[in-house]
């Protein structure tokens, strides 16, 4: 498979209740006319930014009965799902995030904790 732009992001496994969020741009110019390094841009401690990825959600717990040996690996392990879904904007704790770079381009990885808010385009 060859990777192109719109396939690239596919190779991408998120774990846990983690998340892939591509932060929004931020204006380098205040109100009054400012302009911002990026240094301080970058340090705001709540940021927002589309979901580009989510993760399979919490491992669940086995139950007692569930322990058979005979059942193969892939009917053992249990997640709850997300919140967060592809495509939403999330408000999200930057002090949670971690900073990654793929491909040139700057991405975080959010913990479902760190998540405060998300915004989605289809009707409740």
């Amino acid at each position: 498979m060859k990777i192109t732009a719109d396939n690239r992001l596919k190779k991408l496994i998120v774990v846990g209740d983690r998340v892939l969020i591509r932060p929004t741009t931020y204006t380098d110019k205040t109100a009054s006319g400012l302009y911002l390094p990026p240094s301080v841009q970058e340090k705001e401690k709540i940021q927002s930014g589309y979901v580009i990825k989510v993760g399979p959600g919490y491992p669940l717990p086995l139950p007692a009965d569930e322990d058979d040996v005979w059942k193969g690996k892939e009917d053992q392990v249990k997640y709850l799902p997300l919140q967060a879904q592809e495509g939403d904007l999330a408000i999200y704790l930057q002090k949670g995030a971690i900073e990654v770079l793929y491909e040139e381009e700057k991405y975080f990885i959010v913990p479902q904790a760190s998540i405060l808010m998300l915004e989605r385009e289809e009707d409740l």
